[in-house]
């Protein structure tokens, strides 16, 4: 059964032979070993082509500003998993990447969206009436901004300023960065109040106008992250809290279900020999609801098998 394309059974990215491996056209050996940085080859595995030192510079800064943030959604996944499977750091390292979402973490992709959205709809005409519309938009179908705002960093990421203006220096600010600050500028009208552009929102802006590529940009984080994980991992084999974590949350949620029992079984053709822990398999089965005075009791209103599961 043929599934999706199969007329294009190519990649560029890497070949080998008994001598040699070559790595978007570079012989690893003896071109990138030794002669790159790591950035520098995380850009070229990407884009195919190496970067100009302040693609590289944005790229590292961006990498340092993502990759740690304390005892956030992904490092809490990832230390509870290693406290209970700590012969799998693998399997703990995925578990926190795969929290890189739309809501946190990976929402630097949505961002780059928005701003690339923005930037193309402009088309070289005043962003500002561009912004404006949108955001219009956003405001009547009650959608969130992406890019702005931060729980702890209310008064304003620290980490967005400091990528924004290292983008001005490095005169790499253009069209995205000036869709964000575009964005920002108008929002206390659009709708009523101010909020400050966060990591998330900088790093699009900054890494799109560098020239890296939009559908990677998800890939920033993920490989970042995945540096601060390890850490915390190495942590976790020495200093372990993955258990006290999830004792925390055990203590923070309050249960709210029912306090009875639920029974199933009813009205059989079969017999169980007044057993309850034996299934009849001609039996129909309904849902019903006994008191913990009924447990392991025949229920005096018809046949129904009562047990305790509180």
């Amino acid at each position: 059964m043929r599934i999706g394309k199969t007329d294009q059974p190519y990649s560029a990215i890497c070949t080998s032979d008994a001598e040699t491996i070559r790595v978007r056209g570079l012989d690893l050996c003896e071109q990138v070993i030794g002669r790159m940085d790591f950035t520098s080859y995380f850009w070229l595995l990407v884009t195919g082509t190496a970067p100009s030192d302040n693609q590289r510079f944005m790229a590292d800064a961006v990498l340092a500003a993502i990759a740690e943030h304390g005892l956030v959604p992904s490092v809490v996944a990832a230390r509870m998993t290693y406290a209970a499977a700590p012969e799998a750091m693998q399997g703990a390292v995925a578990a926190g990447l795969s929290g890189c979402g739309s809501v946190v973490l990976g929402s630097a992709e949505v961002a780059g969206r928005f701003l690339a959205d923005l930037t193309d709809a402009a088309d070289g005409a005043a962003i500002q009436a561009v912004v404006t519309a949108k955001l219009a938009e956003h405001r009547a179908t009650k959608r969130a901004i992406p890019g702005f705002g931060h729980p702890q960093h209310s008064g304003g990421d620290p980490r967005a300023h400091r990528l924004l203006t290292l983008a001005d220096e490095r005169d790499i600010s253009g069209p995205h960065v000036a869709a964000l600050r575009a964005v920002k500028a108008a929002l206390p009208t659009a709708f009523g109040r101010d909020l400050p552009i966060n990591v998330n929102g900088a790093i699009p802006a900054v890494m799109l106008d560098a020239g890296f590529p939009l559908v990677a940009l998800k890939g920033i984080s993920l490989l970042a992250r995945t540096a601060s994980l390890i850490a915390h991992l190495r942590e976790e084999s020495e200093r372990p809290i993955g258990f006290i974590l999830s004792a925390a949350a055990a203590k923070a949620i309050r249960y709210d279900g029912t306090e009875e029992a639920v029974f199933s079984r009813i009205q059989g053709e079969g017999d169980t020999g007044g057993d309850p822990g034996r299934v009849d398999e001609d039996a129909t089965y309904v849902e019903a609801r006994c008191s913990p005075d009924d447990d392991q009791r025949l229920a005096q209103a018809g046949d129904v098998w009562c047990t305790d599961i509180t």
